[in-house]
């Protein structure tokens, strides 16, 4: 370990986070704390706060919170060494001595970058050159465009048996390099090395300092027995712990984008052309522990983007299964689904822009995903068929280390199955008796009519359907559990076992009353955090419904009618209904039908902000609790003390939102 951390805590002595962040953003002191514009995302009131004293920021619009080695990671988008490099530097503090050994190293492996970066210069020129027409011709037909191939250093490696090996070779490269770095075929079987890549597309592959550590090469005959081949280990590259794109991937992320995961450099490359530049592709391999950890530390629930054929459900439930020993709250992932037979860079050059928006916003939450798997093609006729899927789901949800998740995986599975075995109002059998057929799963669940919460049927379970159908099982929004039936049934738990909270709802229904806020604020309202899955639901359908009818429609009186009957149509009737039940107080002004459209626009600022800022102290919250937890001082107790009472100004802020609304007639409060 170069960096010990009694270093790193002198680092942070030595310099103070106002003194670092000061350098980005203009800050003014704020009783013992400064403040300032966020540096992470725009806005037009401070929200962004330095402590000196703690010894960090934290920025209540985006959530972002961490120390002076954090912000220069976040603001420059450089891995942890250069950061600690950087900031050693400006505090005049000298760096570790390197051993011998480690100085060698890192010579060594500054040399093969040079010996990468040369064959990536004669790649290219060879594409652009006489020899590379074919590959030209190639790139044309997948509808990349020259500025593009430069864009990502696309190349050409002739079908000679030594042509780079020769090109290297006059520049002083050694045989030995070459093989090192995977460039050449060598072994005691071969008496001569000779080029790895033949004939072949060439794409770079680089690390997050820019630096080429290996190459995915596309073959142009279709007789070759590998139509993709990548570069082997090397001391450069390791395939499982590298993605493609990854460096332009996390500035774009860093800067807002969507963290979409496809599966090859092609797909890539039509993604980002199409406007989805936090793209990024595995190298020829499922997705790895390694990897995925890379994907959480650029975005909270990055979005897995397979074929819509058996081979990528396959590689879902994959992906799925690698990811669930691994959650954590707030950490997670998404799938979406192409249309069968169409990979992303057919859906582009085929569909456009928007044909990948509606498969992004269709897309559905991991608990989806392994739920459909455990119930594809099964037939749960008999109670010991239920039983095994029962022990099946049981035992996934224990293989979850996080234990406040694996509560909750618990807690929703088991109310999965009983809305799927619940007995039928007025029949004596069970609503999941039928055989589950293939692919029946796999679509999204959609209400039906007669009342049921789902095709399953959505009634209580066990002998509560004899006592009339009750209402639809409801999931906690909060992030605690009652620990005792008293106070399960008290009024203060109540808000917490509302299907969706009424924040929530009332950022739904002024997107459904007003669809005409999608046309400025459609990242935004796919980037905000929900907590219930019928909000992430509803949400994709008011996505999908406006990116279908509205964006053309002049009117919004005439928008909203048609946004409510899409959805109703789509099968989100009751669930539409919820929402409305879900805001318990007299509506808010702005958010209902004929408010004016400055009110609008206020109320729905006031609820995106104070519902991100909700997000964010509760990630806070969590850090402050762990705090006390390890370091039970009077320091981290008054930080728990801060942060609720900072919770419980949201709340009071929030309840000043109510007959916000001067332009439509309503009084305005000051907010």
């Amino acid at each position: 370990m170069r960096f010990t951390p009694q270093f790193l805590d002198e680092l942070r002595a030595r310099i103070s986070v106002s003194e670092v962040v000061g350098k980005r953003v203009k800050l003014k002191k704020a009783g013992r704390e400064w403040k300032g514009l966020s540096p992470f995302q725009q806005e037009k009131t401070p929200s962004f706060y330095v402590n000196d004293q703690k010894g960090f920021y934290h920025d209540f619009s985006s959530g972002k919170h961490g120390d002076i080695i954090t912000f220069v990671m976040e603001t420059d988008g450089v891995p942890f060494a250069e950061a600690v490099e950087r900031l050693a530097n400006m505090a005049g503090l000298p760096l570790p001595a390197v051993t011998p050994d480690a100085a060698r190293h890192e010579q060594r492996r500054r040399t093969l970058h040079d010996v990468m970066d040369l064959a990536a210069k004669y790649f290219a020129e060879t594409l652009a050159s006489r020899v590379g027409a074919k590959a030209r011709g190639y790139l044309a037909d997948r509808a990349i465009a020259p500025a593009t191939q430069l864009q990502f250093g696309l190349g050409y490696a002739p079908p000679d048996r030594f042509a780079l090996k020769e090109h290297l070779g006059k520049l002083g490269v050694s045989v030995d390099d070459m093989v090192e770095t995977g460039l050449l075929v060598a072994g005691n079987d071969i008496p001569v090395p000779y080029d790895r890549f033949r004939d072949r597309v060439m794409f770079p592959i680089a690390d997050l300092r820019g630096r080429v550590i290996a190459f995915g090469g596309r073959a142009l005959e279709k007789d070759v027995p590998a139509k993709y081949l990548n570069s082997p280990e090397t001391p450069l590259f390791h395939k499982g712990d590298n993605l493609y794109n990854h460096q332009t991937a996390r500035k774009a992320t860093h800067d807002g984008a969507s963290l979409i995961v496809v599966e090859g450099y092609v797909d890539v490359i039509a993604m980002v052309t199409a406007g989805f530049a936090g793209s990024v592709a595995p190298l020829g391999t499922a997705l790895t522990e390694s990897q995925l950890a890379l994907l959480w530390k650029m975005a909270d629930e990055p979005i897995l983007c397979f074929d819509g054929d058996r081979a990528g459900q396959k590689a879902a439930y994959r992906a799925a299964d690698l990811a669930l020993p691994f959650l954590a709250p707030g950490k997670s992932l998404r799938f979406a689904l192409l249309p069968e037979g169409q990979d992303p860079d057919d859906l582009v050059r085929s569909s456009g822009r928007g044909a990948i928006e509606e498969v992004i916003a269709a897309a559905r939450p991991l608990a989806d995903m392994i739920w459909s798997r455990e119930l594809e093609g099964g037939n749960f006729a008999t109670p010991e068929r239920r039983a095994a899927l029962e022990g099946r789901i049981k035992e996934l949800s224990n293989g979850i280390r996080d234990e406040v998740v694996r509560r909750y995986y618990r807690q929703d599975l088991a109310e999965r199955l009983q809305r799927a075995f619940a007995p039928e109002s007025g029949r004596g059998g069970f609503a999941g008796r039928g055989n589950f057929r293939p692919g029946q799963a796999g679509r999204p669940f959609q209400p039906r009519a007669g009342g049921q919460a789902n095709r399953f049927g959505g009634q209580g379970f066990g002998g509560q359907g004899r006592r009339g159908p009750p209402g639809p099982i409801q999931l906690p929004s909060g992030p605690y559990q009652a620990a005792s039936p008293q106070l399960a049934a008290s009024p203060i738990m109540r808000g917490q076992r509302s299907a969706i909270s009424r924040r929530e709802a009332l950022i739904l229904q002024i997107l459904i009353n007003h669809p005409w806020l999608l046309h400025e604020h459609l990242e935004e309202v796919a980037a905000l955090e929900l907590a219930h899955p019928e909000a992430h639901k509803l949400r994709a359908a008011i996505i999908a419904a406006f990116a279908n009818d509205h964006h053309h429609n002049p009117d919004p009186g005439e928008q909203a009618e048609k946004m409510r009957s899409d959805i109703e149509k789509g099968g989100f009737s009751q669930l539409l209904q919820r929402v409305e039940n879900g805001i318990t107080t007299q509506a808010v002004w702005g958010a209902r039908e004929g408010a004016a459209r400055d009110d609008v626009l206020s109320t729905w600022h006031q609820l995106v902000a104070l519902h991100r800022q909700w997000h964010s102290l509760l990630r806070e919250l969590k850090d402050a609790e762990l705090a006390l937890g390890e370091y039970p001082s009077e320091a981290n107790m008054a930080w728990l003390r801060d942060v609720k009472a900072r919770m419980a100004e949201v709340d009071g802020t929030e309840a000043l939102i109510e007959g916000f609304g001067e332009l439509s007639g309503r009084f305005q409060k000051s907010v």
